[in-house]
């Protein structure tokens, strides 16, 4: 299992450029560490056609479910035209990790599928870990990704102080054969702690302190869902069982976008989201376009190729 901790990570990434910034080379030194990030367990990574599964979880309006909805969609070359930079584009980099494992090019295609709708609360407003993967066993069960996204007044273990979501997988038995499917969940954290979780759209809690920037979709807390969907479904595909690319420990790893916390454009520093593109007539920041129009705010990923950061902008 793996979990998004952006605020914690921002710290550690913070650490390393103070450190970087004393010595004369701080390019070289930082691509010399960098190099030896995530690497290769030689586990299984997701293959082929995998569906995209969104439960969501407590009160949610149509045009919140949209937003997460789009944004899955624009993850395919094959959605509506998407202007440039894309989504499509963003999600393209962690081909990489593909063919780093192996020889045969294999590839990975997602699509929206089902979406589960549960706004009474079925399983009450305070969830374990346990329940939210019983939530998730609700998607599909062979070849998915079933994503759990809990309301702003839903509380979840760990939540709001050492995680803003987090995903894993889970053994089933289909037609007599174990099969496993992946999960992810993330949480609403407008009104639990935005300036965790929701952060560049939120006034941070620690750390410099800079004027927040005006989310693309225009909802602080779903906004903030997106980067950390984002950021999971890059260590789910290049990490879905725990034995993928990651460095550090298995149940606490360093992944492909949690490798580069708090970047999302050029010129990113600690309190700095970096050089975001903004949108003239709302004023919102945004680094990707998306299906229908939409704008979105999605996270640097570690490229493999150049042992760097990799930003749309």
């Amino acid at each position: 299992m793996a979990s998004s901790t952006i605020f914690n990570l921002l710290a550690i990434f913070s650490l390393l450029n103070a450190c970087i910034a004393s010595r004369a080379t701080p390019n070289s030194l930082l691509e010399d560490v960098q190099t030896q990030l995530l690497k290769y367990h030689k586990g299984a990574l997701l293959q082929g056609r995998i569906s995209v599964n969104l439960i969501w979880y407590g009160q949610f309006t149509p045009s919140q479910r949209a937003i997460v909805a789009d944004f899955i969609t624009s993850l395919s070359p094959s959605s509506p035209s998407q202007s440039q930079p894309s989504v499509a584009a963003w999600w393209k980099i962690t081909e990489k990790y593909y063919h780093l494992a192996s020889s045969k090019k294999p590839s990975l295609s997602l699509y929206l599928n089902k979406q589960i709708l549960d706004d009474s609360y079925s399983i009450g407003k305070s969830l374990t870990q346990n329940q939210l993967v019983d939530l998730a066993s609700k998607g599909e069960q062979m070849n998915a990704i079933n994503v759990v996204l809990t309301a702003s007044d839903v509380a979840v273990d760990g939540f709001c102080q050492n995680r803003c979501g987090t995903h894993g997988s889970k053994s089933v038995a289909v037609k007599g054969k174990n099969q496993k499917f992946a999960y992810i969940w993330v949480g609403n954290s407008a009104t639990q702690c935005a300036g965790y979780c929701a952060w560049p759209f939120h006034q941070p809690i620690y750390g410099p302190q800079t004027s927040p920037l005006i989310a693309p979709n225009n909802d602080v807390g779903v906004d903030g869902m997106v980067i950390n969907l984002a950021s999971l479904l890059a260590g789910t595909a290049t990490n879905p069982f725990g034995n993928g690319f990651y460095q550090g420990t298995a149940d606490a790893p360093l992944e492909a976008a949690t490798a580069c916390p708090g970047v999302y454009a050029k010129g990113a520093y600690p309190g700095y989201a970096g050089d975001l593109l903004v949108e003239k007539t709302s004023g919102a920041s945004y680094n990707a376009h998306g299906a229908n129009g939409r704008k979105y705010v999605l996270p640097a990923i570690y490229d493999p190729s150049t042992s760097k950061c990799s930003t749309l902008v």
